[in-house]
């Protein structure tokens, strides 16, 4: 993981802590109130280096350009972290706007696939299916996306689930965005793993919310709710079925 500058010892102050103030002094004000959006006010696309809709993947093009703009924003303070990549649909918004901040995006997927990519479900994908071992395999595909995105130098993958990178991770983040399993044990272990390494100014980022049951599934929707109940976190928009808080 990203390796810490030194700090002096003070009581009550550790190295960490430290490093948190000086990244927390680099974002921008204090936190929005609810329901206004703190984006940049431009109405700029997202500047990709490729066709998005060349890349495999369930992402709007306006909750992309969301993360686009909203990456852009934090990226200047420290790094971004996603949960949930597939082929890298997402990766390639988050990673533009970083890469032109200059900044750093950590990929996380085990690149097993969810619940719903398994062979027999409805969103699988027989083109992912690893045909000497029979397991779905998206890291290929997700590797070709950085290649021809060009974000292999500001794209660090981390293939594995959220629970065994969590063990040891200490690097505060400027944004997290969630979108891993659907499951609520999968969804409930995202977000207790790393909403606690955002930033105060930071921004948590959840994917496919869905007030209503008959919509799609609960579990982004349940720990959207838990986030605002803990007062750690408070909206800023909803973006299609992309949520954004703010930790204030």
């Amino acid at each position: 993981m990203a390796a810490h500058a030194s700090f002096p010892k003070k009581r009550g102050l550790n190295p960490d802590d430290a490093m948190k103030k000086l990244w927390q002094a680099a974002l921008p004000g204090p936190a929005v109130r609810t329901g206004q959006s703190s984006k940049e006010e431009t109405t700029t696309v997202a500047q990709l280096s490729l066709d998005i809709e060349s890349v495999k993947g369930f992402l709007d093009p306006e909750e992309g350009n969301a993360l686009y703009q909203y990456a852009l924003e934090a990226s200047q303070a420290a790094p971004c972290f996603e949960i949930g990549a597939y082929c890298g649909k997402s990766t390639v918004y988050m990673g533009s706007a970083c890469r032109e901040r200059g900044g750093v995006l950590y990929s996380l997927d085990h690149h097993r696939g969810s619940e719903e990519h398994q062979p027999g479900e409805a969103y699988h994908d027989a083109d992912l299916l690893d045909q000497e071992s029979g397991i779905f395999d998206s890291f290929r595909e997700f590797r070709r996306t950085l290649s021809r995105a060009g974000l292999e130098e500001t794209v660090v993958p981390i293939v594995a689930s959220s629970e065994i990178a969590g063990r040891g991770w200490v690097t505060p983040l400027s944004m997290v965005f969630i979108d891993g399993g659907h499951s609520y044990e999968s969804a409930l272990c995202d977000y207790r793993t790393w909403s606690g390494h955002i930033v105060q100014g930071g921004f948590l980022v959840i994917h496919d919310i869905f007030p209503d049951p008959e919509e799609g599934g609960q579990a982004p929707f349940d720990i959207w709710k838990k986030a605002l109940a803990s007062a750690l976190f408070e909206e800023v928009e909803i973006v299609q079925t992309l949520g954004i808080l703010r930790r204030v």
